[in-house]
């Protein structure tokens, strides 16, 4: 089993053990509008990005950093107290993969379809809506999309529901067109070689 794959298992657990916890206490909305507010504190902070990730960050920074950004953005004791829990464990690095797994679990309990989306660029909120009616409207059952920025994608998106994935990404695009060129200078190279015997 790859790391990938223990450390997403290790997520779900996390994620799982934090949603009873929500659930018991009625707050499961507003546990999910903090790891939302959380995400994106840390897309628009590479400070905030080097303290999750960095293994040079010591165990009582970490706990100090996460229990400031908690008090600050006023978040729910459960939220500020798991991650908490998340940094004394030396488990903060996985917070996106927790977030994320919170949010599929969200999504199968209110019987929604979750799409992972990947963007070159950061979507508004506004844009993020139209989306998800979009992509509600043609599957034909609430979908709750993901979000995440990959700027190697250069442009465009790639969007994942289920198992199908569509790719209309300026990078993938390019590919295709580089694919296309090759095969076409190939054609020529042979016909050329014909058109010489």
């Amino acid at each position: 089993m790859g790391s990938n794959n223990i450390s997403g298992a290790v997520a779900v657990r996390y994620a799982t053990a934090l949603l009873e916890v929500a659930t018991e206490s009625k707050k499961i909305d507003s546990v999910e509008k903090d790891l939302n507010e959380l995400e994106s504190m840390i897309a628009e902070s590479a400070d905030l990005q080097r303290m999750i990730t960095s293994p040079v960050s010591s165990r009582e920074d970490q706990i100090e950093a996460i229990a400031t950004i908690a008090k600050k953005a006023k978040f729910q004791d459960i939220t500020a107290n798991f991650l908490s829990l998340l940094a004394q464990n030396r488990r903060l690095s996985m917070v996106q993969s927790l977030i994320n797994a919170v949010k599929i679990e969200i999504s199968r309990r209110r019987g929604e379809i979750a799409a992972d989306v990947k963007s070159a660029f950061k979507l508004t909120k506004t844009q993020e809506k139209a989306l998800q009616e979009s992509l509600s409207k043609a599957v034909g059952q609430t979908v709750a999309i993901n979000v995440s920025v990959d700027k190697s994608l250069i442009g465009g998106m790639v969007v994942t529901v289920g198992s199908q994935m569509i790719d209309d990404s300026v990078k993938r695009k390019l590919e295709r067109l580089k694919r296309a060129m090759q095969s076409n200078a190939n054609t020529n190279t042979t016909a050329a070689v014909a058109n010489q015997n």
